[in-house]
């Protein structure tokens, strides 16, 4: 199953906490991990999360003040994010092309304003407060089983076989044939479903990859993997492997 990275922190920042579980099995297909990032001692200078896109949608409560809340996902580039001297986020990772919800309240960038949209994630929000990262997943859950019963969150016959395959697919022409669609079919289907093109997943999916494969299991030759991985991350990936846990 596909299993994305998480974001970058950079390794001299020793006092954030990154902790991650699994959800229920009767979420597979559809939630990827519930996440919690919390410092454990105020920092002197702010912190900057590198955030790397990786198809998935993510639902985020700030736990320092509630009303903040969003639905958000990057493209495909990076994106830094500064979160400030003292945080703590609590969150739900959802597989690529599952989110059903309005297009427009997907944010693209730091979250930092009250959440005024129409989703229960004020009241989420207000639910995980202080309460231990354990208990708080049954909150998410909740929630989850929500979005489900909503049709806001619905498993994606398309996404799910691509990524079943992933190591199979080369090109956007290898991933219309594991679909068994044309490319025109695809294209519509992956923009509806997902935002993205063909092209834009597949680069997007292969960054992931190429942090658990080979370079050239994926690209035709180490200059190609430099140019991608940059484009994406900013860094070549000496210097990002350098700077950041992966």
């Amino acid at each position: 199953m596909y299993d994305p990275i998480q974001d970058g922190m950079d390794k001299t920042a020793r006092a954030v906490r990154y902790a991650v579980e699994k959800p229920p099995k009767r979420f597979s297909g559809l939630v990827h991990c519930y996440w919690e990032l919390k410092t454990e001692t105020r920092f002197v200078d702010d912190f900057c999360l590198h955030a790397m896109p990786d198809a998935c949608v993510n639902i985020l409560f700030n736990q320092m003040e509630t009303a903040i809340a969003g639905v958000t996902a990057l493209r495909t580039r990076h994106e830094v994010l500064n979160l400030g001297k003292s945080f703590h986020y609590v969150g739900i990772q959802l597989l690529p092309g599952v989110w059903q919800g309005d297009p427009e309240e997907i944010a693209d960038q730091f979250v930092g304003t009250p959440y005024k949209g129409k989703l229960p994630l004020v009241a989420t929000s207000k639910k995980l407060a202080r309460r231990g990262f354990t208990v708080q997943q049954d909150v998410l859950s909740e929630l989850v089983q929500w979005f489900i019963d909503t049709k806001l969150l619905v498993c994606n016959p398309v996404t799910e076989k691509i990524l079943a395959k992933l190591d199979a697919i080369h090109t956007v022409a290898d991933m219309a044939s594991v679909v068994c669609m044309s490319a025109r079919q695809l294209q519509r289907i992956l923009k509806q479903t997902t935002g993205f093109s063909p092209h834009d997943l597949l680069k997007v999916l292969r960054i992931q990859q190429s942090f658990k494969l080979h370079y050239l299991d994926l690209y035709a030759d180490q200059s190609h993997y430099i140019h991608s991985f940059r484009k994406v991350t900013g860094y070549t990936p000496a210097k990002y492997i350098n700077k950041f846990d992966v």
